[in-house]
């Protein structure tokens, strides 16, 4: 499995072209004012159950509004949220959305050396891969590779996230990469490491 990843890594890298917005910035902040209630101001959610989309790199953004409004990804909030978006609204929310800075969280101290172990070096026993291998040592992800930035997000939404992809109620996943992943994961380190991730900048 950890081969597998590494070479999905490797070859996403290879093959992506354009991957970054060409979408206008201030006219995604305009639009980005429904956002703010759930999201923040600025990309960063008060509420830990809803996701910092500060920071983010475009394409991802571009890709999960895309499959909420193809159902792909389902949730009843984001559904009518998402309706109305022209193409043109989804390249300047992510543009915006890129553009500013995410905050960063604190891991909790009796997560740490559990979640550091899982993200650096995942676990071996059951084939379980690193997440640095695609998110990077500090979470930053990778625009060309189109990996998510996942650092300094909030460990609650993670854990969600991570449990949602186990359960396979989410599988918007590329090549179901991240549904194998989390379904090698106990819930104690679902959230070890989604705590860990939190802090990571």
């Amino acid at each position: 499995m950890k081969v597998n990843v590494l070479l999905v890594c490797f070859l996403t890298a290879l093959s992506s072209m354009s991957v970054f917005a060409q979408g206008d910035v201030q006219a995604g902040r305009a639009k980005a004012a429904m956002c703010a209630g759930c999201h923040g101001p600025n990309g960063n959610s008060l509420n830990p159950v809803w996701p910092k989309l500060a920071g983010q790199h475009a394409f991802y953004i571009e890709k999960e509004l895309h499959d909420f409004q193809d159902n792909k990804r389902v949730n009843a909030t984001m559904a009518p949220m998402v309706a109305g978006l022209t193409d043109l609204d989804i390249e300047n929310l992510a543009a915006f959305f890129a553009s500013v800075p995410s905050t960063v969280e604190a891991a909790r101290a009796d997560q740490i050396t559990l979640g550091e172990k899982l993200y650096r070096a995942g676990k071996v026993s059951n084939g379980l891969p690193a997440c640095i291998a695609c998110h990077g040592p500090n979470g930053a992800g990778s625009a060309p590779a189109r990996f998510p930035r996942i650092g300094g997000q909030h460990a609650a939404y993670l854990v969600q996230t991570l449990k949602d992809f186990k359960a396979e109620t989410r599988n918007n996943d590329h090549q179901a990469m991240m549904r194998d992943i989390a379904g090698r994961m106990s819930n104690k380190e679902i959230e070890a490491v989604s705590s860990y991730i939190s802090g990571l900048h």
